[in-house]
Order: structure tokens, then C-alpha cells, then sequence
């Protein structure tokens, strides 16, 4: 029930006992404010572990070749296998039903040049499937289609940088550069989240890449994305027979470990959003430590108060005041505090986190943030043992004989 004369007393109160109020507000704003910056760190390290791998799909598996270490049907060791455009047919029509498209890449570097500006670019054969397999953003014209690839066209897309770096402020879409000796016509360029290297590459279709280089259908790896409905356990059962299929189709012992190398990047990404959550787990311990800290300290804080108000608790049940009203007067003080305090530290926090955004990209902490209900469930939490903290000893001095608390030093 509102009591004008009870809040104008606590008002009077905290006036006349301002460090006293400052220190219990101070221990209040300080236990939320850690909580929410160290548990927003916590979702900056799975934010930065997020963009590292989402810069490419995440439901693909990378294939690489290399070279054999044990002999096998009359194999030597140590024999290199090479991918041809055969292999994209046979793991197609080996697992129709979990591969979602396949993609090959050659990867050459070479000198581009437009009119009088030249540079050495990494020069990337792929097929359409590629796109979506490194996330790549057009930003005008178009990606390389499956009739490119057929017709073995001259057509390049340019990363944002080679267009930036060749054509100045000019339109690059149309026009003709030379990349390694012979003209393309550029029809796209793209954007990659994936940073400056990323967009300082040129794709042109893998046919037209093995046609310039002669090495026929040779080529470097395979990217295969699975259908993500297959989930974690079907991808990594495509990871093992797709193994095992190319060790057969390859001639390699099934024993090797070499030869053939297989990277399935759901798991890669699985393990690491593991290990962020488990950083994130022991950020939110420590924050949790720093609110029961706070909890301790507003408690001490309270005993220390009440202790001080000994006599005038005396005084007050001299006149006729009952244990219940002077549990609530000091009670709504103690509230009222933490309130203010814990909402001003959780704001204070909040607004922190959004000023550091990406300043602490280089630790690891991109976009550091806590949910607006994590946030106010700690402060709730915190008032409300606040209250309970001076509760206690509140109740403890309620029942203190008038005579006894008067005497009191």
C-alpha cells in the first residue's frame, strides 16, 4: 500500500546517508554490470567462431588428392592421384540422394590486365555449384551457369577488389580483360564475406580453365554439398563411404591414410560451436560468482546499516511501531537501492557491449550481446535476494527489545 510519509522518510534517509547509499548502489550496478558484459563476451566468441565458418556453407565436404604411402595391387607408394571430371559424374550417381550438387575447383594463378592496369590474381575454374558452396554474393551481373561449363566460354566473374583495382570508377560488366594471355568478357562481379583475399580472385568455368592450362579434364579438388536434411550423423556417413568409394574407384589401400583427404566442415563447425559453448558456460560461472558476490556484499552492506539504526529502530518501537513496519521501511529502502542500481548497471552494460561491436574482432569477441530477458532475469534475481539479504537482519532488529536497542553503542 502507497505511504507518502514512509517514502519521504526513505528519501530523507538516503539524503542524509549518501555514501552509504552510493556504496550499496555501487556494489549492486558493479555485480550486474560484469554479468552482462562477461556473458555478452561469451556470445561474441561464438559470434566470431560463427562467421568464421559461415563464410562458407556449412553442409559441404571438401576432397582433396595427394599421394599414396603404401603400395597396394601392384601400386608403388608414394603415387599421386589426380581427380578427373569423371569422378564429379560417378560420386553424383553413387550418392543420389544425399548429394545436393558438386562442384569442382582448379585454382591457377595468373596476370589480368585492363588497358594499363595489371595484377597477379588467383585465376579459379568452378561451376555454378561453387557459388553456393562459398557463399558468394553478386553484386551485378551474373555467376557462371551450367551452359558456360558446356559451351567452355570465355566469361569472368571479378571479385569487388579486381574490379575496384582494373576498372577504377568504371563499369566493369562488358567489357574484355586479358587473364593469362586471353580475352574474357567479364559478366559479374562479387562480393565475399570472407574478407579482402576473397574478393581479389576471378572465376571463370573449369572447362575453360582446363582448355587454357591443356590438362584436359585434370582436376584439383571437389567441394560436394549434402541435402542439410541428412543432419550430422548423415553427413559424416557420406563422409565415409564417399572415402571408401574413391579408395576403390583409386586403387588405394584401404588402410592409407594418404591419397585421398576428405573435410567435412559440419563437424569442423560442430566441434568448434562445442568449444564455444563451453567458453560461454565458464564466462556465465564467473558472471554468476559476480552476482552471489554482489548478493554477499549488498548483505554485509545491510547488516552494517542496520546495525547503524539501532537506536532509531528502538526509538521508532518506543512509540508504537510495529516489528512488520519497520521490516518494511528498511526493506523498501534496501529495494528501492537495488533497483535503481541494478537497472542502472544493466544498462550501463548493455550499452558497453554495443559500443565495443567489432573493436575486439582481433581477440576473438565480434558483436558481443546478452538477450534483453538473460539480462533482466540476473537483475530480478539480484533485487531479489537484495531484499532478502536485508531482510534477515532487518527481521534480527525488529525484535530487538526497545530498552536493549536504546542502550546500544
Amino acid at each position: 500500500m502507497w505511504n507518502r510519509d514512509r517514502w519521504v522518510e526513505i528519501f530523507e534517509t538516503i539524503k542524509r546517508n549518501k555514501l552509504r547509499t552510493i556504496l550499496s548502489g555501487f556494489t549492486v550496478a558493479l555485480g550486474i554490470f560484469i554479468f552482462v558484459t562477461l556473458f555478452g563476451f561469451g556470445n561474441g566468441l561464438k559470434n566470431a567462431f560463427q562467421q568464421f565458418f559461415l563464410d562458407d556453407a556449412t553442409n559441404t565436404i571438401s576432397v582433396y588428392s595427394g599421394k599414396t604411402t603404401k603400395p597396394y595391387k601392384g601400386f608403388k607408394s608414394n603415387r599421386s592421384i589426380q581427380f578427373k571430371n569423371e569422378d564429379l559424374t560417378n560420386i553424383t550417381e553413387q550418392f543420389p540422394k544425399q548429394i545436393q550438387y558438386i562442384t569442382p575447383r582448379i585454382t591457377r594463378s595468373g596476370l589480368v590486365s585492363y588497358k594499363t592496369e595489371s595484377n597477379l590474381y588467383p585465376v579459379l575454374g568452378v561451376s555454378p555449384g561453387h557459388q553456393f558452396a562459398e557463399n558468394t554474393i553478386i553484386e551485378s551481373g551474373r555467376y557462371i551457369s551450367a551452359q558456360d561449363v558446356k559451351d567452355k566460354t570465355k566469361f569472368a566473374v571479378i571479385g569487388r577488389l579486381v574490379a575496384q583495382d582494373l576498372f577504377g570508377n568504371d563499369p566493369p560488366l562488358g567489357q574484355y580483360i586479358e587473364v593469362i594471355g586471353s580475352a574474357f568478357k567479364v559478366i559479374g562481379v562479387f562480393s565475399d564475406q570472407g574478407g579482402d583475399n576473397e574478393e581479389r580472385m576471378l572465376y571463370i568455368p573449369f572447362t575453360t580453365r582446363q582448355q587454357l592450362s591443356g590438362q584436359k579434364d585434370f582436376i584439383d579438388m571437389m567441394i560436394v554439398a549434402f541435402y542439410p536434411e541428412i543432419g550430422y550423423a548423415g553427413a559424416l556417413d557420406l563422409e565415409n563411404k564417399m572415402r571408401k568409394y574413391l579408395k576403390q574407384k583409386h586403387q588405394i589401400n584401404p588402410l592409407d591414410s594418404g591419397g585421398i583427404y576428405l573435410r567435412n566442415i559440419s563437424q569442423d563447425l560442430k566441434q568448434n560451436q562445442q568449444f564455444a559453448g563451453v567458453l560461454q558456460l565458464i564466462v556465465t560461472f564467473v558472471g554468476l560468482g559476480t552476482l552471489i558476490a554482489g548478493i554477499i556484499g549488498i548483505s554485509n552492506i545491510m547488516v552494517y546499516v542496520i546495525k547503524e539504526r539501532t537506536k532509531e529502530i528502538g526509538i521508532r518501537k518506543a512509540i508504537g511501531a510495529t516489528p512488520k513496519e519497520v521490516i518494511g521501511m528498511i526493506l523498501q529502502e534496501s529495494i528501492l537501492i537495488t533497483i535503481i542500481s541494478g537497472y542502472f548497471g544493466l544498462f550501463l552494460g548493455i550499452i558497453t557491449l554495443k559500443i565495443i561491436g567489432t573493436r575486439l574482432e582481433d581477440y576473438f569477441i565480434i558483436n558481443p550481446y546478452i538477450d534483453v530477458y538473460v539480462a533482466i532475469t540476473a537483475t530480478i534475481i539480484l533485487i531479489l535476494f537484495g531484499a532478502i539479504a536485508g531482510y534477515i537482519p532487518a527481521k534480527r532488529a525488529a525484535e530487538i527489545r526497545p530498552i536493549v536497542a536504546l542502550r546500544n553503542d
